[in-house]
């Protein structure tokens, strides 16, 4: 995998500094489990960064299938995105509300989409209020620009692929879903999913790369905790949890660590788990 050494985060300061720049477009990615009973589209309307604009991560995506929030056509990308007001040349900044982790996923889409220039607010909405920082609460009214899609098919894996990766056995499979569920122990909180996790696959639940208050740890801490979760940092990584977002905040954390090249597997047990074919794993 190659490296990059652009961190893939932004503080709250810098963000602050560079909140009116020309180029500096702001979106906000909350998205919540329907079984939280939060409408991310209407906390962004009560109150958002100044300036941002709400990517809906249900409707920026493949709505044809029964999966969620699948990737969408780099058509469909394009479009919506023109909308919000996110073109070529933008310098894109992704949040969230606090106890969503849409960002990182909003972050890997642009990537996937051809778009390097996209970063994370480093501690979200919930730093950003806890510092004082403005909000807003006008709708956002953007103008359009254009966007140029071109899919990096290389930073998403799909179902024949993973069948391929669980078979060989060449690439390691890290899932970020909590380790009850991982083992097989608690059930999902999807319908009509089997418990447990690919063969061979590695977990270390998303919230391990997190500080207590939000903020992503360092590279140097988190080294380690990729390591204790039994990765090879040199060999190939690919990313997977619920339904692809919180393997994209694993993927997030792998870059910081200069590993930038981190695939999701977009499906993920949504869809693995509903496969009667599909060999799982039970145990640690």
């Amino acid at each position: 995998m190659s490296t990059e050494i652009a961190d893939p985060l932004v503080t709250t300061d810098w963000l602050a500094d560079h909140l009116t720049a020309p180029d500096v477009r702001i979106v906000d990615a909350s998205w919540f489990m329907p079984s939280t009973g939060r409408d991310a589209r209407a906390e962004f309307s009560a109150q958002h960064i100044p300036g941002a604009v709400f990517f809906d991560i249900d409707e920026i995506a493949d709505t044809d299938q029964s999966l969620p929030h699948m990737l969408p056509s780099p058509v469909k990308f394009s479009s919506r995105v023109q909308k919000l007001g996110l073109g070529d040349g933008s310098r894109i900044i992704v949040y969230e509300a606090p106890g969503s982790f849409g960002a990182a996923r909003v972050w890997w889409t642009f990537r996937v989409m051809g778009h390097a220039d996209v970063k994370v607010l480093d501690g979200g909405l919930a730093k950003w209020l806890a510092e004082g920082r403005p909000v807003d609460d006008r709708p956002p009214s953007p103008s359009p620009r254009h966007f140029t899609a071109r899919r990096d098919a290389d930073l998403v894996r799909d179902l024949a692929q993973m069948r391929r990766i669980v078979a060989m056995g060449q690439d390691q499979v890290l899932d970020a879903r909590a380790a009850a569920r991982f083992r097989g122990e608690a059930p999902e909180p999807r319908e009509g999913l089997r418990s447990g996790h690919m063969p061979g696959a590695f977990n270390l639940p998303v919230g391990e790369v997190f500080h207590a208050d939000g903020v992503m740890k360092s590279a140097d801490e988190l080294r380690p905790v990729f390591e204790r979760a039994g990765l090879d940092l040199a060999r190939p990584i690919v990313t997977t949890c619920g339904s692809g977002i919180t393997a994209s905040v694993l993927a997030l954390a792998l870059f910081r660590l200069g590993i930038s090249r981190v695939p999701v597997y977009d499906g993920s047990w949504t869809e693995w788990g509903a496969l009667a074919d599909a060999p799982i794993s039970v145990g640690a």
